[in-house]
């Protein structure tokens, strides 16, 4: 199947600080890809993957599951270690939980992470009859484009595919097990209106992580998809002033990072 428009992954060849971005579930590149431009735009090495069975049609992504997802940010990021000298990893929603295992599980090789509105558990009656309703239903309504600012549209699917959602409850809940792994500085901004994840999540990941370098931000202008909403801006200087404060000795003066 083509990809939709907009939902194309991104590359950027930077100088030796690199950043890892992580869209969310249904979601795409697209979602991203202001965010990763900024990035680039410092001088950042970025990689943006498009994540299995995103960005072309809700069927394709009934057959994937979150080890599918999993394995391709574990190897864009295995791909960015062995080009730069430290590297950075940030999620939107359930790529912020992506975020969250891939810091749990490579420790030192991830530098830093910044989690936007992260998931943490399917909410609601519906996440306990998934394991039964997903054999009878193939899908539901969409939760794409939560955005508060007028004409803002996320490149998403409009149906949610259920044994996709299966597969999302059990991932959240091998990544909330994982949190006590998680120990890098962490940056993590979250909504106080968002129809999508609510702020519990964010107050559950903060505290069960071992991170003592921690810095929280409300967003209070935005919904879910907040990296296209009207803090977009906040997230990327917020995003670009942590690898900075983390890597100075990378990161030139004028806003770049060196090359090499």
């Amino acid at each position: 199947m083509p990809v939709l428009p907009g939902a194309e992954p991104y590359r950027h060849e930077g100088g030796k600080v690199g950043v890892l971005l992580c869209h969310g579930f249904t979601g795409s590149p697209q979602s991203m890809r202001p965010w990763a431009e900024y990035l680039a735009g410092r001088g950042l090495t970025v990689s943006l993957p498009l994540l299995p069975g995103h960005g072309t049609r809700w069927q394709d992504m009934q057959v994937t599951t979150w080890q599918d997802w999993y394995a391709e940010v574990d190897q864009a990021l295995r791909e960015l270690s062995a080009r730069c000298e430290r590297v950075f990893v940030m999620g939107l929603s359930m790529g912020g939980a992506l975020t969250l295992r891939l810091a749990a599980r490579h420790g030192e090789e991830v530098a830093g992470i910044v989690l936007v509105n992260p998931g943490n558990k399917v909410h609601g009656l519906a996440a306990k009859a998934l394991p039964v309703v997903r054999h009878l239903v193939p899908s539901t309504k969409g939760i794409a484009s939560d955005i508060a600012k007028p004409g803002g549209a996320e490149v998403g699917y409009e149906r949610v595919p259920l044994h996709a959602a299966h597969s999302l409850r059990r991932f959240f809940q091998v990544v909330d097990a994982e949190l006590p792994q998680v120990t890098q500085p962490v940056l993590l901004l979250h909504s106080p209106q968002d129809h999508v994840v609510p702020p519990a999540d964010s107050a559950r990941v903060l505290s069960r992580i071992s991170s003592t370098d921690v810095t929280e931000v409300l967003l209070e202008q935005s919904y879910h998809v907040a990296t296209l909403d009207y803090d977009a801006e906040r997230i990327f200087e917020e995003s670009w002033a942590f690898v900075a404060r983390l890597a100075p000795d990378l990161v030139g003066e004028k806003g770049s990072a060196s090359g090499g």
